[in-house]
């Protein structure tokens, strides 16, 4: 039976608005990631047999396939093709399961799916301009009776109705900072970041926060609520890719995987608190892997906001310590299209370095939907 492995998985760093990735054409930042997976297994780029990359607004310099013209950016022959997904948040997690997909089935050989955002040079929803409610339609409107979906508001809904606090939400940041910092001091991502010129280090860390410094920050979705800009992820910039094919063919290639994709899953909930994705995406991956919450020994849970892992936490009942281990995007920062290729690499870097078999990665999405991918450290 086919399988699908990980042979190589990098990241750039990811970089602050207008910080140190903002001079970069979102298209050679991401031909960077491809030409680092290919120079770090020694493969003929020519065996790529797709390059499966996500990416959210794809307007302005993000426009036009961004797969494609990555692979032409990093020199790879003309003859490898490029296609770019979007789930939203979830878009480079979507490519890495539609990579194993055609792998397993046959239909590919060899396979890098990632993606790339540069919110600093196409600003987040620059690619909607129909107005309130046209995006979706009057059908989608008229269900919901909305005039639009918003996920502040939906991470509001999760606070309430997990009875979050304040003190919850923004003791969760600073525990992201600290397990971000800490990770960054043990040279914990080392391995898995490709330097852009001299910038090689996460640049959204923040260190020394404290629950005054938080609780001074305004409230944006709700006069009453709890979700700050501090306790909500980053905008960002960022890339990440891995390498994909069977463990025959690395076999065959001499590379030595670093992890097989176990199981992968998606789910949709309400477009209106849109953010529980998570929660029925992880229910149902751990049903089809077989597997229980106890035998996954390190979880990533994007921190779209931090209302989005305690409410999953929650109805879970998974150990805090096992939750993030290296911090989220509140502290790393959330580069849209790149995410999901981001958690992942720094997933089985982890599982690898701290000799964890199972690890399981999920992201809530807009418009109501979950990824959940389980990764087997090889």
């Amino acid at each position: 039976m086919r399988d699908a492995v990980i042979v190589a998985a990098v990241r750039t760093p990811v970089g602050k608005r207008d910080g140190g990735l903002a001079g970069v054409h979102p298209v050679d930042l991401s031909a960077l990631v491809l030409k680092e997976l290919v120079t770090r297994t020694g493969i003929d780029p020519a065996l790529v047999g797709d390059v499966v990359w996500g990416c959210v607004t794809q307007s302005g310099e993000q426009s036009g396939n961004v797969g494609r013209y990555a692979a032409l950016a990093a020199g790879f022959p003309e003859s490898v093709a490029g296609v770019t997904v979007d789930r939203a948040c979830g878009s480079s997690q979507q490519s890495l399961e539609f990579a194993a997909a055609a792998v397993i089935a046959g239909y590919r050989d060899v396979v890098i799916a990632g993606g790339v955002e540069s919110m600093s040079r196409v600003p987040m929803g620059s690619a909607r301009k129909a107005g309130p409610g046209k995006a979706f339609g009057p059908l989608v409107a008229g269900r919901y009776g909305v005039e639009g979906f918003n996920q502040g508001e939906g991470a509001e809904i999760l606070a309430e109705r997990w009875k979050l606090t304040r003190h919850d939400v923004d003791s969760y940041a600073l525990e992201s900072h600290a397990r971000a910092a800490a990770a960054i001091d043990s040279g914990a991502f080392r391995d898995e970041i490709v330097p852009v010129g001299t910038f090689d280090t996460d640049e959204g860390v923040r260190r020394g926060g404290t629950l005054e410094t938080l609780g001074g920050l305004k409230t944006v979705f709700r006069e009453d609520g709890v979700v700050t800009a501090g306790n909500s992820s980053q905008i960002s910039d960022g890339a990440a890719g891995l390498l994909i094919m069977t463990s025959s063919r690395a076999r065959e290639l001499g590379l030595r995987p670093l992890a097989r994709i176990h199981s992968a899953a998606v789910a949709g909930v309400d477009p209106v608190s849109m953010l529980t994705g998570p929660i029925p995406a992880t229910e149902k991956v751990l049903k089809s892997s077989g597997l229980t919450p106890a035998d996954i020994g390190a979880y990533e849970v994007n921190e779209a906001f931090a209302s989005v892992p305690l409410a999953w936490q929650a109805e879970l009942g998974v150990d805090s310590a096992r939750l993030n281990p290296l911090g989220g995007a509140i502290a790393l920062g959330h580069p849209l299209g790149g995410s999901g290729a981001r958690i992942a690499t720094t997933l089985v870097h982890h599982l690898r370095a701290k000799g964890i078999r199972y690890g399981l990665q999920t992201m809530c999405e807009a418009g109501g939907m979950a990824n959940a991918t389980i990764f087997e450290s090889l």
